[in-house]
């Protein structure tokens, strides 16, 4: 039997240290993913994503910054900004695609309050989804989006002023 290096060792516990990570946040991270995207089939693939993005750079991260989660959060918010700007551009095609026959519904596509969050810009969506899903303060969410706290006091705002907008508009 052969001993173990010292590199081994702490690849292997950084690999156990990040499996308990992504266990232990995976429901809270599908929920925040569920909330950007507006449902919860690109929830699961966006946080897959940034998981594998998170574990490939696990050990250096640990390095740089006290708190996985925040970094996984805001990875997940540019990614899913990133998404959405390459899917905004008009893709034209000859004919339509034929829509699937037993395509599952979200639960929550018709709420209003639901379809006036999916409306807002991205980064809206994702301060007010961290504001008042996740709970996490101005200052976290600074921190986890990587923007400054004025900023996350303005898209607050903005986004506030839309959601108000279109409650007025169901009364």
């Amino acid at each position: 039997m052969v001993a173990a290096t010292a590199d081994e060792r702490v690849t292997a516990g950084s690999a156990a240290d990040f499996a308990e990570f992504a266990r232990a946040s995976l429901p809270g991270l599908l929920r925040y993913g569920h909330a950007l995207t507006g449902n919860p089939h690109d929830a699961a693939d966006l946080v897959q994503a940034v998981l594998e993005k998170v574990g490939a750079r696990w050990a250096s991260l640990l390095r740089k910054d006290p708190d996985p989660l925040a970094y996984a959060r805001r990875a997940m918010a540019n990614t899913h900004i990133s998404r959405w700007r390459r899917r905004r551009r008009e893709n034209l095609v000859a004919d339509l695609p034929d829509s699937p026959a037993h395509a599952a519904a979200d639960r929550l596509e018709h709420e209003p309050l639901w379809r006036a969050l999916r409306e807002l810009p991205p980064r809206q969506r994702a301060v007010v989804v961290l504001r008042f899903y996740e709970g996490l303060s101005e200052a976290e969410i600074a921190h986890t989006l990587g923007i400054a706290r004025g900023t996350v006091k303005s898209q607050n705002s903005k986004a506030m002023a839309a959601l108000r907008a279109r409650a007025e508009e169901w009364s």
